[in-house]
């Protein structure tokens, strides 16, 4: 295999070992107002959405995980085959190595095999040329694409890029593809001073990824001889990026550390749109194969039903439920609250 190629099966190890699905994180510092007497019936047909004129079952989805690799390959046919089942959207992993080892594509392609009519979103890094992206989204056949925002990752990434001049070189990809466009951080939470540059540059959704989930800073560090340990806690926790983000945009995407489904709920309320879901159902997948993984797909979608009857909540894409804050989250987001 390239450097590439065996990287991406590295962080993949990885990701499963450093995994631990009893883990609080922010989340759980979020609670909710449950009404005694909620007046509604548990019905999954509420859950139904459409993005990008797409008709999906639920409002959670399959986030970017990999590709470029033998194994990353065998993870998306699997993650394309329950997407296609479940009617979940999906988002690959970075296809920025396509710019160099474009023998790679099969390795993202089978997603949209296994997935001909779903929601695909490819992924890219912004130093990737706009030719380039563009080649990418046409070949990969998306219906959006991610462009995703990893600083720390690559300050803590032993061969990573230290050039981060990056957003002239999203306009550039913006003016390139036709498609939908999401930036996405990958587990240091997108802040909304960023936000607010962004949407000036003229981009409209968001993706926060926020710490509490996959540590990229901690899966690179284990891959360098002199590590950097504080950079694995320089993160925007996700309910926090979430509470600073919902203000600013209608157009938000909430991800980082998502479990189950209450967690799901609770992205929601902080005023997601989607919810995104990365390693529980990929450490999922890997440990019970993908049928069992669609099968905890639905059980999900049932507890979100069950969650929105529970909290009184009637229409998916503007739940509202009263939100109130352990006082450590309280205490941050009063102090960021201003920015």
């Amino acid at each position: 295999m390239s450097q590439r190629s065996t990287r991406k099966e590295e962080h993949l190890a990885l990701t499963q070992m450093f995994f631990n699905a009893e883990n609080s994180n922010s989340f759980d510092q979020v609670r909710l107002l449950r009404p005694a007497l909620p007046e509604t019936v548990v019905d999954r047909e509420l859950l139904a959405v459409n993005w990008f004129g797409k008709q999906l079952s639920a409002p959670f989805f399959i986030n970017a995980m990999t590709g470029g690799s033998e194994k990353s390959k065998q993870i998306n046919q699997s993650l394309g085959y329950v997407a296609a089942k479940a009617k979940l959207a999906m988002a690959l992993g970075s296809a920025s190595i396509l710019t160099k080892e474009a023998s790679q594509l099969e390795s993202f392609y089978v997603a949209r095999e296994a997935n001909p009519d779903g929601l695909l979103f490819a992924n890219v890094n912004p130093l990737t040329p706009a030719a380039s992206v563009k080649e990418i989204v046409k070949e990969l056949e998306a219906d959006a694409l991610q462009i995703h925002l990893n600083v720390a990752q690559e300050i803590a990434m032993p061969e990573g890029d230290r050039d981060f001049r990056w957003l002239e070189r999203l306009k550039e990809i913006r003016e390139a593809v036709s498609v939908p466009i999401v930036i996405k951080e990958v587990g240091s939470g997108l802040d909304p001073i960023s936000i607010r540059q962004l949407q000036a540059a003229g981009f409209e959704w968001f993706d926060i990824g926020g710490a509490g989930g996959t540590n990229f800073s901690q899966i690179e560090n284990s891959r360098r001889q002199s590590q950097i340990p504080y950079l694995n806690d320089l993160g925007l926790p996700t309910a926090l990026a979430a509470l600073l983000a919902h203000p600013l945009t209608d157009k938000l995407i909430v991800s980082g550390g998502v479990r189950n489904a209450l967690d799901v709920f609770k992205g929601l309320a902080l005023g997601g749109k989607f919810v995104g879901v990365a390693n529980s159902f990929l450490h999922f997948l890997l440990q019970h194969g993908q049928e069992e993984l669609y099968l905890e797909i639905e059980s999900w979608k049932d507890q979100l039903a069950a969650l929105m009857a529970l909290y009184g909540q009637t229409d998916i894409e503007h739940v509202q439920v009263p939100v109130y804050l352990a006082s450590e989250l309280k205490n941050d987001y009063e102090q960021l609250k201003q920015l």
